[in-house]
C-alpha cells in the first residue's frame, strides 16, 4: 500500500476543528480519525474494539502516521 490514500484520508479530515484542550491531545485528530477509520472497516463496533484494534496494529499505524506517544 501507498503512502497516498494515507495522506488522503487524512487530508479529508484536516478540516474538521479540534474542540480538544491542547493539555490533553497526545494525538492529532485526524490520526485519529484514521485509526477510528480502518478499525470499523475491519469490524470494530463499538470504543473498546477501536482501541483494541489500534493496540493490535500499533506498529503499522507507528510507521503510517506521526504516533509520538
Amino acid at each position: 500500500m501507498t503512502d497516498q490514500p494515507i495522506a488522503s484520508i487524512i487530508h479529508h479530515f484536516s478540516s474538521i476543528e479540534d474542540p480538544r484542550k491542547d493539555r490533553h491531545k497526545k494525538h492529532l485528530l485526524s490520526d485519529i480519525f484514521f485509526i477510528t477509520l480502518c478499525a470499523t472497516i475491519c469490524g470494530a463496533d463499538n470504543w473498546v474494539a477501536i482501541e483494541r484494534f489500534g493496540k493490535a496494529k500499533e506498529q503499522w499505524f507507528t510507521e503510517q502516521l506521526n504516533l509520538n506517544n
